[in-house]
């Protein structure tokens, strides 16, 4: 074992532990219910700024088959039936919020998102981007993304995205070893997915993103390994290279995965280090904690021009300040505050029929929210803040975080991160891994929150 790896484990000891992944902050988990919370967004979505910017996030909720890893929001169908049905209410969903949003917004980033986007057929995909289009000024330089999953697309449904506008598709693979595929409910072999990406290719998408994991029942680095060199051999451009999440106390069907199959915390750090140094090896570039992307990606692009942001789909090139979720259980934000829609298709179509947007949670922003996300953010992206020019930004006292640079004396003197002028936070190289924990010290809702959250590392 390397020096290197023997201090990371040890430092993984010491510091391991469940905290969120800060798509969000606040995160999700302190979202509330509110009756009103349709008539707050409602005056939101009124008050955008005239000529803004705004992104699309769209949710289809439905999958062919339940992977027992799966952390999404989704129900399984087996008749078309009640995606037709559920389209309806999409689409008279994205009237109710053109209908408000000032003329003047123009959308410039869609992501489609599941579930799987892969059960609408090519027709009903076409439909839905045709109904935006007409609803919503499209951007001449838009980014469509949409998930897809190899397993269930067609030649004909890619060829339809083609024409669509769609312009990046992210696929998801988690890993190619049977063994583990058959443990996590995911049959996926490297020639269908090969097959995919050949279609995404002569149709015209060429941005691909892929979606891998480590971590996974039965995996080993020497799966691992011949996992990303497989994929390597795929051509993609940007690769997420997640922790599996285990979180059976918020998905139940979770519980299908043996525990005892399970990687231990050391597995799962030298699992992460064999995949990151495979992927460096391959070229690629690290974003963040579990994004890589190549040199000519725009999103390795943004990481140098400091404009890459993170947000529910991990890190993106999206740099709107306004995300319009549309779907049950989809999220948005704004500059006032994140909203979440209902997760219950039958409620969320009862409110669409009763004419109200079909918001179920929401989180204003308020006291220092506004600072500690901006700090949290830059901390996640950048592994790096100045808290001197936060701190300027907001106004606030220089001292004003002297507590959580008390909190952080404990990384310094273990040389995870250094501290210049007392104000500039650096996270060392080989520690982005603990990015989530150094981050935490800035959450001041998580000594108080009762959620419960995956693994750091």
């Amino acid at each position: 074992m390397k020096h290197n790896e023997q201090n990371l484990i040890k430092i993984l000891n010491k510091y391991k532990g469940n905290v969120p992944r800060y798509t969000s902050y606040p995160t999700a988990p302190h979202f509330v219910a509110d009756e009103q919370a349709p008539n707050i967004y409602a005056n939101w979505i009124t008050n955008i700024k005239e000529k803004s910017e705004v992104s699309l996030y769209i949710h289809i909720p439905f999958c062919a088959s339940m992977c027992n890893f799966c952390g999404c929001y989704t129900k399984i169908v087996a008749k078309h039936e009640p995606i037709q049905e559920y389209i309806e209410y999409l689409l008279k969903e994205i009237d109710l919020l053109a209908n408000l949003l000032p003329k003047s917004v123009a959308v410039n980033h869609i992501h489609w998102g599941g579930g799987s986007p892969t059960m609408l057929r090519d027709n009903e995909f076409e439909r839905i981007v045709n109904h935006v289009r007409n609803k919503f000024t499209i951007t001449h330089d838009a980014r469509l993304n949409v998930e897809l999953d190899p397993r269930t697309a067609t030649e004909e449904y890619v060829k339809g995205l083609a024409q669509a506008g769609i312009n990046r598709a992210s696929i998801g693979i988690q890993d190619f070893d049977p063994e583990v595929q058959q443990i996590i409910n995911r049959n996926q072999s490297f020639e269908i997915t090969k097959q995919a990406v050949d279609w995404l290719n002569q149709a015209g998408i060429t941005g691909i993103n892929m979606d891998l994991l480590y971590g996974l029942p039965g995996q080993t680095i020497a799966k691992v390994e011949d996992m990303i060199t497989k994929v390597h051999s795929l051509h993609p451009s940007r690769i997420a290279f997640f922790g599996y999440a285990h979180v059976p106390w918020m998905k139940t069907h979770q519980k299908l995965i043996p525990e005892d199959s399970l990687p231990n915390s050391k597995e799962r750090l030298l699992q992460n280090l064999a995949g990151r140094n495979k992927l460096l090896e391959f070229g690629f570039k690290e974003i963040g904690f579990d994004h890589f992307a190549l040199p000519e990606d725009n999103m390795y692009k943004a990481l140098q021009n400091k404009t890459l942001k993170r947000n529910f789909q991990g890190y993106t090139t999206d740099d709107s300040s306004v995300l319009i979720g549309l779907g049950a259980s989809s999220i948005g934000y704004n500059d006032n505050g994140y909203v979440a829609n209902i997760k219950a298709i039958n409620q969320y179509k009862e409110s669409i029929n009763n004419n109200i947007l079909p918001v179920e949670r929401i989180l204003p922003f308020k006291g220092d929210d506004k600072l500690r996300k901006s700090v949290i953010d830059d901390i996640m992206c950048f592994n790096q803040v100045n808290l001197h020019e936060k701190l300027s930004a907001f106004n606030e006292d220089p001292n004003y975080f002297a507590k959580e640079l008390q909190s952080l004396e404990k990384y310094v003197k273990d040389e995870i991160i250094s501290i210049k002028d007392n104000n500039i936070i650096i996270i060392k190289p080989e520690y982005i891994l603990f990015s989530r924990v150094i981050a935490s010290e800035f959450d001041s809702y998580l000594s108080k929150s009762k959620a419960k959250h995956s693994q750091a590392v």
